[in-house]
């Protein structure tokens, strides 16, 4: 008879890469203010970071957890369905639907919560969900988990193509269901979905439209998103959202009119069945929030330093893909130099993420980087003389491209 553990004894090759010591995953950190961590005993330039805002060490954040801890303890140990609804949860649901420009909202656990939550709430038997190829798991998930409760449908279109949206749309059946979904700000390449063109072709083909702004929040149109960005709000139908990126706490959650919400409250299986939000990562977000509504300079410190370290990759000769955003790829397209890089850089004080497979297909292996509003010029000038270093010594850069004279400003 066949052993159904017998494929965790095939799984080899994370082990072989923690013998060579070149194992990149699951690694901790000791210590960590955000811009900067201590990893294996050393200080080291944080680029591996979703906190684009810098707000997880905010005193006002901070102080806010600290407050909601004292008053309701460690966890509502219930869903939001029966025990497990405080004020804060309420508030929260409010706030951010007026901030996105929406009816209302309600708030997850988690942003992987919100996307499997909604999706297979919405995308029923007999409907369609059209996906853009790069779209994050949770979104893949949320359609694998429609498709096996209620025989729902599942197509994909080229990344960032409207053309390859629309051939996908007209071969539906008219009288069909269909929700196209993607992300606003894409995680591993750093572009923008293309709204406008995609919004026109939803239209044409009697599609609804769920942007995951997952990396877009607290990023694009002073924090409040990719429709915002393109003057869309009205037109999109539904907006999610996580804390665990610039609202400095854990979560998510999905705004649209006050129908579609009510609905998704009622048959979200991952709203239904988990514990709700505790208390003080409510607050934190809460917190984060009013700074970002309150104190636009973040954003805006956000950008320059993206824009400041972009234009350094570029010198250097960083192939980093068609990233406009705060996450820029360095794409190496070889799993191995990608992981040599990682190391590497780790030994000259700076922290970045390697992305293989099945994160990106083998050839576009990458190392994703993101900046922060929190990051001084000193931070991103040694990051930039590290990965000047790096590049030249695996060759993943030209010999002659160097940042002399210094990047640095005055």
């Amino acid at each position: 008879m066949k052993d159904i553990f017998e494929k965790t004894l095939k799984f080899t090759r994370a082990r072989e890469a923690m013998e060579l010591g070149l194992y990149p995953f699951f690694q901790p950190l000791q210590n960590s203010d955000a811009t900067t961590a201590t990893f294996r005993g050393k200080e080291v330039v944080m680029i591996g970071s979703n906190n684009y805002l810098g707000l997880t060490t905010h005193p006002k954040v901070k102080a806010a957890a600290m407050q909601a801890l004292e008053q309701f303890g460690t966890s509502c140990t219930g869903s939001r369905f029966l025990n497990g609804t405080l004020e804060f949860h309420l508030e929260l649901d409010r706030r951010l639907a007026k901030f996105v420009g929406k009816e209302a909202a309600i708030v997850f656990s988690t942003g992987y919560q919100t996307n499997v939550g909604t999706i297979s709430a919405i995308v029923q038997r007999g409907d369609y969900a059209i996906i853009d190829k790069d779209d994050h798991a949770s979104i893949v998930d949320g359609c694998f988990l429609a498709r096996g409760m209620s025989q729902a449908d599942m197509r994909r279109f080229s990344h960032n193509d409207p053309d390859s949206l629309e051939a996908v749309l007209s071969k539906l059946p008219a009288d069909s269901g269909k929700l196209v979904v993607v992300d606003g700000v894409y995680s591993m390449g750093g572009d923008i979905a293309p709204l406008p063109r995609l919004v026109e072709i939803c239209k044409k083909y009697g599609a609804r439209i769920m942007v995951d702004d997952a990396h877009s929040l607290g990023v694009l149109a002073k924090g409040r998103g990719t429709a915002a960005h393109f003057g869309l709000t009205d037109e999109v139908d539904l907006i999610m959202g996580t804390f665990s990126k610039s609202l400095a706490s854990i979560g998510g959650f999905i705004a649209g009119d006050e129908q579609t919400i009510h609905y998704i409250q009622h048959f979200a299986r991952a709203f239904a069945f988990s514990a709700s939000l505790p208390a003080s990562n409510a607050a934190a977000a809460l917190a984060a929030l009013e700074i970002i509504e309150n104190e636009p300079e973040h954003v805006q410190r956000l950008w320059d330093n993206a824009e400041y370290t972009r234009a350094g990759l570029r010198r250097l000769g960083y192939d980093t893909g068609t990233s406009n955003t705060p996450v820029i790829p360095l794409i190496i397209r070889d799993e191995y130099r990608t992981v040599l890089a990682w190391h590497a850089l780790i030994e000259e004080g700076v922290y970045t993420n390697p992305v293989v497979t099945p994160g990106v297909p083998p050839t576009e292996s990458l190392l994703r980087t993101s900046y922060m509003a929190t990051h001084t010029t000193d931070h991103l000038d040694r990051a930039l003389r590290a990965l000047e270093i790096v590049g030249h010594n695996l060759d993943l850069i030209p010999q002659a491209n160097t940042l002399q004279p210094t990047a640095a400003k005055a």
